[in-house]
Parts: C-alpha cells; sequence; structure tokens
C-alpha cells in the first residue's frame, strides 16, 4: 500500500524524473507535470496528499499554483521549491498556507523526511476534525432530547449563551443531563474547537483539586517532581466545566473567583500570574442560593458564576418527554448492542409515564439498556423493567380511591380499550376540554391523559 501521494510540479524534466524515481522507490504513488495549468488539472484528477511545486513554472508562478490548489482542496498539503534567491516568494507561499519552502540543489534524504513529518501531521490533523465532527454530532443541543416546554426553553438558552464569552450557571438534580448542556454549548459556540476540560469538585480532595485546576511548580511540594499545568492552563481557548460546584472547599471558591474576574492564575509554589482562555460553565444539584445564607457558598461568586443561569427540570415535570427519549435510547442502544428491538408496546409506555424517575433522564437510559440487554429482539415489556418500574402503575392504581360508574354494556361485550376511550372523552366533556381539570378528575397526571389522548386520537 502507498505511504502517500506526490505529485511534482516542475518544468525541469530531469529534477521531475529524479523525485519520481526516489519517492516510488520509498513507497509513495507519484505523478508529474510540467506546468502550472497540467499540475491543477493533474491535481482535480489525482487528489494528491503532496504537492512539490517549483515557484517559476512557465505559464504561472508556484504562488499562483497554491492559490489553485487551496480552491480544489484546502487540505492538500504544498511544499514550494525555490532557488536561493527567491526565499521571499517562498515566504510569501507560507503566509498563503504552503506547509514549507526547500531551496534547491534538493537533498533527497531531508526532503523525505519533510514530507513524512507533514503527511504524518496531516492524518492526525483530519484524525482531529474528525473526532470533532464526531464530538459536535454527540454534543449539539440537537441530541438533548425533548419537545416539553421547559426543554424548549432550555435549548432557547442555549443557542443564547452559546455565542456570549460569559461564566454559565447549570442547574438541576443529578441526571437531568447538565453535562450534556455544558458540551452543547462549548460546541455550539466558536471555542468548540478548543478543549472541552471537566472536573467533578465532589471526587477530589481540595490539594488535589488545587493542583488539577492551577498545576503546581517542580518541587512545590514533596510529590511534586516536575512541573504541571493544570487545566485552566491547558484549556487555552476551550471550555473548563466544574461539576459539583456546590461542594468545592470555600478557599477554593476564592481562587475560582479570582479566576473568573481576571483571568489569571497562579500555580502552586509560584510567584507569578499567568493569563488563561478559557470559559467557565459550573454546574451542580444543590440551592446555591440556600448555601450564600448558611455561608457554605461564597455570595460574590455565586453572583459571578449566575451571568447567565439554566435551569434543568426534572424528568417527572416534563412526562411528554418520556416516548421520545425511550425511542430514542432504543433506536442508541439498537446500534451499540447491535440488537433489533421494534419498540416498546402501550403498557409498557404506560408504567413509564406513572413513574416518578428520581433519578431523571440517566435512570431511564439504564432502564432501556437494560431491557434491551435482557432481550435483544421483539418489543420492550414490562417484563424487561425493574421492580420499581414494574410496580409502579400498581401503586398508583391502588391510591386510587374506587370510582363507581353507571355503564351500560351490550350483551356482546364491549373492548376496554373503547370504554377508556369513552370515558376520557367523557371527562373532557365535562370539563370543557380542560385537561389539567380531566387529569385530575380521573386521577391521573396531565402527561398521561395527554398521553392518551394521542393514543386515541381525542386532540
Amino acid at each position: 500500500m502507498p505511504k502517500g501521494k506526490i505529485l511534482i510540479i516542475d518544468d525541469d524534466k530531469l529534477i521531475r524524473w529524479s523525485l519520481n524515481k526516489y519517492f516510488s522507490g520509498h513507497g509513495y504513488q507519484v505523478g508529474e507535470a510540467a506546468s502550472a495549468n497540467e499540475g491543477l488539472e493533474k491535481v482535480k484528477e489525482m487528489i494528491p496528499d503532496l504537492v512539490l511545486v517549483d515557484v517559476r513554472l512557465p505559464d504561472v508562478t508556484g504562488i499562483e499554483v497554491l492559490k489553485g490548489i487551496k480552491e480544489i482542496d484546502p487540505d492538500i498539503i504544498t511544499i514550494v521549491m525555490t532557488a536561493y534567491g527567491e526565499v521571499d516568494t517562498a515566504v510569501k507561499a507560507l503566509k498563503l498556507g504552503a506547509y514549507d519552502y526547500v531551496t534547491k540543489p534538493l537533498e533527497f534524504e531531508k526532503l523525505k523526511l519533510e514530507i513524512q513529518k507533514a503527511l504524518d501531521a496531516n492524518v492526525i490533523k483530519k484524525e482531529l476534525t474528525y473526532l470533532r465532527t464526531i464530538h459536535e454530532k454527540t454534543y449539539g443541543y440537537t441530541n438533548i432530547i425533548g419537545k416539553s416546554k421547559q426543554m424548549t426553553q432550555v435549548f432557547d438558552m442555549i443557542s443564547k449563551v452559546a455565542q456570549a464569552d460569559v461564566t454559565i450557571l447549570l442547574t438541576g438534580e443529578s441526571g437531568t443531563g447538565k453535562d450534556m448542556v455544558a458540551r452543547a454549548i462549548h460546541y455550539q459556540s466558536y471555542r468548540g474547537n478548543g478543549p472541552f476540560m471537566e472536573i467533578n469538585c465532589a471526587a477530589l480532595p481540595e490539594a488535589l483539586l488545587e493542583s488539577e485546576l492551577f498545576g503546581h511548580e517542580k518541587g512545590a511540594f514533596t510529590d511534586a517532581k516536575e512541573l504541571k499545568k493544570g487545566l485552566l492552563e491547558t484549556g487555552k481557548a476551550g471550555t473548563v466545566f466544574l461539576d459539583e460546584i456546590g461542594d468545592m472547599p470555600l478557599p477554593m471558591q476564592a481562587k475560582i473567583l479570582k479566576v473568573c474576574e481576571n483571568k489569571k492564575i497562579r500555580r502552586i509554589g509560584s510567584t507569578r500570574d499567568i493569563e488563561i482562555d478559557v470559559r467557565i460553565i459550573a454546574a451542580t444539584n444543590k440551592d446555591l442560593l440556600n448555601m450564600v445564607r448558611e455561608g457554605s457558598f461564597r455570595e460574590d461568586l455565586y453572583y459571578r458564576l449566575k451571568v447567565m443561569h439554566i435551569h434543568l427540570p426534572p424528568l417527572r415535570e416534563r412526562h411528554e418527554d418520556i416516548p421520545l427519549l425511550v425511542n430514542y435510547f432504543i433506536d442508541y442502544y439498537n446500534k451499540e448492542y447491535r440488537a433489533r428491538k421494534g419498540g416498546i408496546i402501550r403498557e409498557a409506555m404506560e408504567y413509564l409515564l406513572a413513574y416518578d424517575w428520581p433519578g431523571n433522564v440517566r435512570e431511564l437510559k439504564n432502564v432501556i439498556e437494560r431491557a434491551i440487554l435482557l432481550n435483544r429482539e421483539g418489543y420492550i415489556t414490562v417484563e424487561d423493567f425493574p421492580g420499581e418500574i414494574s410496580g409502579s402503575l400498581k401503586r398508583s392504581k391502588d391510591n386510587e380511591p374506587l370510582d363507581l360508574i353507571n355503564l351500560s354494556l351490550p350483551r356482546g361485550g364491549i373492548s376496554l380499550e373503547l370504554i377508556e376511550k369513552e370515558i376520557i372523552r367523557k371527562s373532557l366533556e365535562m370539563t370543557g376540554g380542560n385537561q389539567s381539570k380531566a387529569a385530575q378528575m380521573l386521577r391521573i397526571s396531565r402527561d398521561a391523559l395527554r398521553y392518551r389522548m394521542d393514543k386515541f386520537n381525542l386532540r
């Protein structure tokens, strides 16, 4: 397999022949062109990984060829060949996007090393671009599922704050997706090409947390055998996500406040401030305002972090999003485990709608993953759920008083679905279409009522 495709554009036939013979002998696929026009046509035909182009060509300069190559494919590496007296032209080529220049007479071994270095760098660049694209698709806010009013407001806030380079506070119960929102903001912002650095403030003791965030100088403490840069320094042009900031010790809170205000840090053991360029996003499942009143969280830091605030609602307050999330997770885990789940039966969905979801979206995700692992084919049924889910609908019904309803049943019988449909229709009629009152009358949640209305086309 060739190491890469190289195109040589030079009007000197001997140079072309020599380079072709040398690089072909070292495993490269080599093409040749004697003029600029011929070279650009070869670029379109061959799509080389790298082009060696002479500055002086019979029709136009190598600079014009460079511009043409960038228009065809900006990822093609270009190295300019020039004589000693034309270095100024080569420097101009570098400014226009050339990878490097080499002077004639050429040193083939040195040129081979330069070309291999350029090709290796380009492979890494493409891999990073691919990984970034995957991350953008994975963590873009289009992959945060929901159609409820609460989630629509969250999406709107993500769009607004992403391009505003300010600190952001994310609040919400554990499992509501605060980390997903933090990543979505990062990848939707101009910092999306920079790193996303995450640290859990509750997972590390204070000394280690400070070292991880600020770094330390060599010899700053017993185990500091070499200099270490912290996340706030290495996250240049990116985002630092401080998860569980409510668990951060008060002395560290003071240091983070200084970072937010001055955009400077000082490594442990250093006397010199270092300017940083990061956006800070913080998240917590705690009531920070109450912690401020109790004195366990700094008031000035609270308001400095809360320049922009996004609250993630718990799943129990947006049950209408459950069917969307369920279908999304079924598709996801079908691909992940090469399963063939056709979906979920209605009865099973009703159990999911009746459950309160203390673990929020994370718990729902785990329940669907478990259901698919237990049985990779067919449909998800109630039997696929853990006990706390499979007992939810029964508990809900056991807690309801028995209402006596006068029904006249035909001798031939009638389906339960038709009875349910008629009861829902009648309750809506009695409440003038008020869904909240109808749901209260039926002793079910409004979201469960809306699900049944969709099921029976009663909208």
